[in-house]
């Protein structure tokens, strides 16, 4: 007797579906406080407490699966720094007042500690890979600080200033930022 091939198809899309409502409740609620429970996401995605932790085991878990989330959205080949800027600041636009909350919390949470020093990591590679052409073209003894340059200027911080403290339109900001960072890697 001949056994039929048989996949699950829907079965895993509704698991997946489900995985990415949870790690964007994580990122909204995130958003607000960096007090976040498990309870609170799971609200938040309309699913239990339960099916959280089998998706994710822990909060720790989640919370790095929801920054690997929102660093994909950031990525972009390697040599465009205008693309870049534009692809950081569209998601400093979304998320920039949040970070800024949970950077203002770090010091009272060491789950939001980690979650920042996490970040300010993968910022920092996203920094590299995004500008490594530009980076390549210099001596070696000089990447490290051009890339440290890079940071400050690509850094959340530099966005609040620009844009909250200033009031510099989108456009202006990123302006401000591409010509900063022409200037550093000349």
């Amino acid at each position: 007797m001949k056994t039929r091939a048989y996949t699950q198809t829907g079965r895993a899309e509704s698991a997946a579906a489900t995985r990415q409502r949870i790690v964007a409740a994580a990122i909204a609620a995130l958003g607000e406080s960096p007090e976040v429970t498990l309870a609170d996401v799971a609200a938040r995605a309309e699913v239990s407490v339960q099916t959280v932790l089998r998706r994710f085991g822990t909060r720790a878990a989640l919370i790095a699966e929801a920054a690997t989330a929102l660093a994909a959205e950031r990525e972009v080949p390697p040599g465009d720094p205008a693309r870049a800027i534009r692809a950081l600041y569209g998601q400093y636009e979304q998320r920039g007042d949040a970070n800024l909350r949970l950077l203002a919390g770090e010091d009272a949470d060491p789950h939001v500690r980690r979650l920042m020093d996490h970040g300010r990591a993968r910022h920092r590679d996203w920094v590299e890979r995004a500008f490594a052409p530009a980076l390549g073209a210099h001596p070696a003894e000089e990447r490290e600080a051009l890339l440290d340059l890079l940071v400050v200027a690509t850094d959340v911080y530099t966005w609040k200033l620009l844009r909250r403290d200033r009031g510099l339109s989108r456009r202006r900001a990123e302006s401000r930022v591409e010509q900063l960072v022409d200037r550093i890697l000349r």
